[in-house]
């Protein structure tokens, strides 16, 4: 290896912009990392789209210093994060940027300073840190990085190169620190997404960039089949482009295949269904090219465009000439259209999200000042949006205050509790108050088979939750939601909201509710079509 010991900004941009196509390559095997076989294992899918942001941000500016590509970088990542691995993705970068000061061009020794300082804002970003995770991950690769400096020398490559080792060694360790991946048999995906990215950047200082078009990134210490890698995307956050949606009906369609076939032309794909129907939704610049490339494959039904960028700005139109009845505003990310027709009656800016779809810090973002309001209450609705929700207030003169929801009913029961006549910090706790007060089931599909404790879990069966935590599996849906509510005491409870998601009949939904109405009496049954993916069942019990 070429022998580096000083560089600018330049070198610092290009070395993570060839550690994001290297990372890219492998954004599916680290989702298939997902130590639940639910399907919300997106954590490769967060981290590219946060680098990426990352790395845009750098090709703006036009100074070549390392402090200010670094805090370039830092910018992006922010307001690119997605899912609490982007989250804390972004505070590496941040971290990163801090380490680099005021520099001009940068050495190894510099470059390990500043990755443990990574490290350090890494960890204080998070309010209870695990180890056997990528905070693990960076904390002794950082280590080894600095103690290599210190011993060896100041060369760049070969600081990496220890940086890289240490943090292969450590993830490969990470099961032994953290009994769910080791139940799993799998190591942490953030983690290997953090690897992945230094391995980049390491090759990229090698001058292995030719290479690396016709490699592919290694997972460490996994025994897991994963699906084939994702195809290279080109897309960009912005602009918006259009939201389109149509049902595809033909023969023998694969709707896996289809998928990742998908993935290339645009970013928040939806695909589900089966072999002869298959649902789509995906954010795309050419909607056009999408409907070609499908049409061959059967006929196109339900056909749905809507232009994202003209909506934003008729709604930032519109809300100019409202008089807000209260001085607070209430900004909630929903999944499907029935559920985001709850919170919008409910008088709630609606920011589209959930499984595998979780919204950017940026998008989050665009909601707060979107909202008439100077005090803002975000309910983040999913468990894995609440740290993106949490980076809102730092960019923003508006007050924000995040109710950590983790599921749908929280969010709406919270939402409930909402007092027009109440200000802002009482509005806050009771919503916070009134999330716990309502427990929640969600029926979906095992992703993949494994085994969680003494469950034995098959791929495609049907897995239930009750506040999250994973209780049941089975073959059938019905039979699975029955496991979880018998973990319950009903006679205790007085609703029971009954959202059905993508692909589920009315009827069925409604056998559902006739089902648990004839079981307990005492229970007023709601069933509404939340037209949520992934989950066929979401259940509100109060």
């Amino acid at each position: 290896m070429k022998k580096i010991e000083s560089n600018n900004g330049i070198v610092f941009r290009d070395m993570f912009s060839a550690a994001t196509t290297w990372l890219e390559k492998s954004v599916s095997d680290i989702d298939a990392l997902n130590v639940f076989p639910v399907p919300d294992g997106d954590t490769g899918t967060n981290m590219l789209l946060t680098m990426r942001s990352a790395v845009e941000e750098a090709y703006r500016v036009s100074d070549t210093s390392v402090s200010e590509i670094a805090q370039a970088m830092s910018k992006g990542a922010l307001m690119g994060a997605r899912g609490n691995s982007g989250v804390i993705l972004s505070q590496i970068w941040r971290g990163l940027a801090q380490g680099m000061g005021k520099k001009e061009t940068f050495t190894g020794h510099d470059f390990a300073d500043a990755f443990l300082q990574a490290s350090k804002v890494a960890y204080k970003g998070i309010s209870n840190p695990v180890e056997g995770t990528i905070l693990t991950v960076i904390r002794e690769a950082a280590q080894a990085g600095e103690s290599f400096s210190v011993n060896n020398g100041d060369d760049l490559g070969e600081v990496i190169n220890a940086i890289v080792e240490a943090a292969g060694k450590s993830l490969a360790n990470t099961p032994n620190l953290l009994p769910v991946l080791k139940d799993a048999g799998v190591v942490d995906a953030g983690g290997q997404g953090l690897y992945t990215i230094l391995e980049g950047a390491l090759r990229f200082l090698r001058g292995e960039g030719e290479q690396m078009q016709f490699r592919k990134p290694q997972m460490v210490a996994s025994n897991i089949t994963v699906p084939a890698r994702l195809q290279p995307v080109n897309m960009r956050e912005e602009p918006f482009g259009y939201c389109t949606e149509f049902l595809l009906k033909g023969q023998k369609i694969d709707p896996d295949k289809l998928r990742d076939k998908l993935k290339k032309h645009g970013e928040s794909l939806i695909v589900v269904g089966d072999k002869t129907n298959v649902r789509v939704h995906i954010h795309t610049i050419d909607p056009g090219t999408v409907l070609h490339f499908v049409t061959p494959m059967g006929t196109v039904h339900q056909v749905s465009i809507r232009n994202m960028d003209e909506q934003h700005a008729d709604y930032l139109a519109m809300q100019k000439h409202r008089v807000p009845t209260t001085n607070v505003s209430i900004v909630a990310i929903a999944p499907g259209e029935g559920i985001k027709d709850v919170f919008s009656s409910l008088g709630a800016y609606v920011i589209p999200g959930g499984q595998t779809m979780n919204p950017s810090t940026k998008e989050i973002l665009m909601g707060v000042e979107a909202a008439v309001s100077d005090k803002v209450i975000i309910l983040p609705n999913n468990k894995n949006i609440i740290l993106t929700a949490g980076q809102v207030q730092a960019l923003t003169k508006k007050s924000v205050k995040v109710v950590p929801t983790k599921t749908v009913p929280q969010g709406v029961a919270a939402l409930l509790a909402f007092d027009y006549e109440s200000d802002f910090e009482t509005n806050a706790k009771v919503m916070e108050k009134a999330r716990n007060g309502v427990r929640t089931v969600e029926i979906t599909r095992a992703i993949r088979t494994t085994k969680m404790g003494t469950m034995k879990i098959k791929k495609n069966q049907a897995i239930g939750l009750l506040d999250t935590d994973l209780i049941a599996v089975g073959n059938s849906a019905f039979n699975v939601l029955n496991q979880v509510l018998d973990e319950l005491d009903l006679d205790e409870s007085e609703v029971v909201t009954v959202y059905y998601g993508q692909g589920v009949e009315q009827e069925d939904a409604e056998a559902i509710g006739h089902a648990i109405r004839e079981k307990h009496t005492n229970l007023q049954i709601e069933v509404v079509k939340g037209g949520q993916p992934h989950y066929e069942y979401i259940i509100s019990i109060e």
